[in-house]
């Protein structure tokens, strides 16, 4: 799984322009697409409206090509099966990101969990997981699960 993340990285996010914010901008992109993806998965079916909280957040609030969408979901379905951690994940997404990203990152991930109307136990868990490997502080992890309550 972390390989073909990391090859997904290293193609969106020209080598020496890591510093620049674009790149940093297209980092937070691309970690919370595929994050959104894996949150989709968490209960025991994906729902119309995951889909489509992924697919907005994904267009509309990044502004990210059909070509991209199509890519980190084709990415998603194929290391779904291959998953065993996340911790490789998070971390290159600690390396890429500050915090008040990564909040972002758990507050999208919120509007996921509740786009289907239900929250389910394994969603809450996957979330807390997340949050603790990208360390997201308390404080912020609440904050960001309450707008995305008020959003849903």
């Amino acid at each position: 799984m972390i390989a073909s993340i990391r090859n997904f990285f290293s193609q969106m996010i020209e080598p020496g322009v890591a510093a620049s914010g674009v790149a940093a901008d297209h980092a937070l992109h691309l970690a919370t697409a595929a994050l959104l993806l894996e949150m989709m998965r968490m209960d025991s079916s994906i729902s119309a409206e995951e889909t489509a909280a992924v697919t907005t957040a994904l267009q509309t609030q990044f502004g990210l090509a059909a070509q991209e969408v199509d890519s980190l979901v084709a990415l998603a379905a194929e290391e779904a099966k291959q998953a065993t951690d996340y911790f490789q994940f998070t971390s290159l997404i600690n390396k890429s990101l500050d915090a008040a990203q990564k909040t972002k990152v758990i507050e999208y991930m919120w509007q996921v969990a509740y786009a289907d109307g239900h929250l389910d136990a394994h969603e809450q868990h996957f979330m807390r997981k997340i949050a603790d490997l990208l360390y997201v502080s308390h404080a912020d992890y609440v904050a960001a699960k309450q707008r995305a309550r008020e959003k849903a």
